[in-house]
């Protein structure tokens, strides 16, 4: 039986930052999404999550989400059989960019959400193009329907998170890492820098695409998530 697909979605998304992979890989296998909304550290979303996911499972988590499927990982290396990151970032928060999250933190408790999410994904961090405003819409959509709260402890968790290249060292499953090739938030040179970290890992960088490759480019990041699906587990 073919293990089902975890998908965790990157700050301030939900779901709708999957859609054509859901859409396109659920033919095949069970395909869920699971919330990285519970807590405000990424190792307690990561074991909140625990309880809610399938016993053996392929792991791909897209920014926010990403650290938090290294943190999976890290407490459950037996239960992931792959693991897939996208636009993301294994080191730990720099103290510059934590303090630039406070008064974004506070704003948003101010009542002043739709400002700070515009500030935290500024055009910029996606490819220049006809579709980068209905992308950026949707983002802000999904940032405003999930709400102050949850900017405020998913940035704490981007604030505390620990430094994770020691369980990209030890990851020994197959394992894509994946962005676009005009990300300027998670850069492609950070990605081929984790690449480099994990034993026999995949390099897919995207033309086109920004730091939403799922959006900006869904056919090419579903056939990237499909290939890699497909690789034998040896």
């Amino acid at each position: 039986m073919t293990d089902p697909l975890v998908l965790l979605p990157g700050m301030m998304c939900d779901a709708r930052v999957f859609a054509h992979q859901l859409n396109v890989l659920s033919h095949r296998r069970a395909v869920m999404v699971a919330p990285v909304t519970l807590g405000d550290h990424i190792e307690t979303i990561a074991r909140n999550l625990m309880e809610q996911l399938p016993n053996r499972f392929a792991l791909a988590g897209q920014g926010l989400g990403g650290m938090v499927a290294l943190e999976v990982l890290r407490r459950a290396p037996d239960r992931v059989n792959r693991l897939c990151l996208i636009g993301t970032n294994a080191l730990a928060e720099t103290p510059a960019v934590a303090a630039l999250r406070e008064p974004r933190i506070i704003g948003a408790a101010a009542g002043r959400l739709d400002e700070v999410v515009r500030e935290t994904m500024r055009p910029e961090y996606l490819a220049s193009g006809p579709d980068r405003l209905t992308v950026l819409n949707l983002f802000y959509d999904m940032a405003r329907d999930l709400g102050p709260d949850v900017f405020a402890a998913q940035s704490r968790a981007l604030q505390r998170r620990p430094d994770m290249q020691g369980s990209l060292r030890r990851c020994k499953i197959p394992t894509l890492v994946l962005c676009g090739q005009q990300d300027t938030l998670t850069p492609p040179k950070r990605h081929e820098f984790m690449a480099n970290l994990i034993p026999n890992a995949k390099l897919k960088i995207i033309p086109g695409a920004g730091h939403l490759p799922t959006l900006e480019q869904p056919d090419v990041t579903t056939a990237c998530l499909q290939d890699w699906l497909d690789e034998d587990l040896g």
